[in-house]
């Protein structure tokens, strides 16, 4: 029974096929989802289906989930005139800024799929948790889409607002805990700077991050054991 993570699939199921099966997933094992499971990438909607599956997965929720829940929302509504003439101000700057941030990918699939399928996808996105805590290989692993935002030293988990876990970046240069490590997506390794292997996972004061850029030109799927910390990457130009 081993623990993977993946983080940042952004649409691009064919890697993430690959990817489980790089991993070899087994039914007993479990496989924790960073969060940014849409937008950007040409199957995001497929990608949330197939995760909606599998038993064995514990999705947490990105900033691109949360981008996506209004606008999700909103086209499982009848559009209507007056539904368009009624949606407030914050509604509507929600969706201006999902759609400036990839959402094409998603709201196509979304529109493909019947009404009941859509009320699923939306309840199964939910369902996303915040963080998971996990223990593995004898280690500790809090498990966050982005990182720590307004971090203070001793302060609990609990008390971090949505915002300081799904939007705010990690502080790379900061060792957030000194008994366990931060596995985070959100910020593609290639922009960590001082990164000495751009597009692959990262480590360095407690962080691992695995956001490989899988969705951006040159970037990959990655995936980490954190039974004993092998890393799994798939590429694009893989035959």
């Amino acid at each position: 029974m081993a623990s993977y993570v993946i983080a940042d699939i952004h649409g691009e199921y064919d890697l993430f096929l690959r990817m489980l099966e790089r991993i070899h997933l087994r039914e007993e094992d479990t496989l924790y989802i960073l969060g940014d499971v849409v937008d950007r990438g040409p199957h995001p909607v497929k990608v949330l289906c197939k995760l909606m599956e599998m038993p064995n997965v514990i999705p947490i929720v990105g900033n691109h989930e949360l981008m996506a829940l209004d606008g999700l929302r909103f086209l499982n509504r009848e559009i209507t005139e007056e539904s368009v003439r009624n949606i407030d101000r914050e509604t509507l700057a929600g969706l201006a800024d999902w759609m400036r941030n990839g959402s094409e990918p998603t709201m196509r699939e979304f529109r493909e799929q019947d009404p009941e399928t859509r009320q699923e996808i939306i309840d199964f996105i939910l369902q996303f948790s915040l963080y998971e805590e996990v223990e593995a290989g004898g280690e500790r692993y809090l498990l966050v889409h982005a990182g720590l935002g307004d971090y203070v030293p001793g302060k609990d988990i609990e008390d971090y607002s949505l915002k300081n876990l799904v939007w705010d970046r990690a502080e790379y240069d900061i060792r957030y805990f000194e008994d366990r490590y931060v596995v985070s997506g959100h910020t593609p390794t290639q922009l960590i700077e001082g990164n000495p292997r751009p597009g692959y996972i990262y480590r360095a004061n407690g962080h691992i991050a695995i956001d490989c850029g899988c969705c951006f030109t040159g970037g990959r799927l990655a995936a980490i054991r954190l039974d004993d910390g092998e890393e799994f990457y798939v590429e694009r130009d893989e035959t």
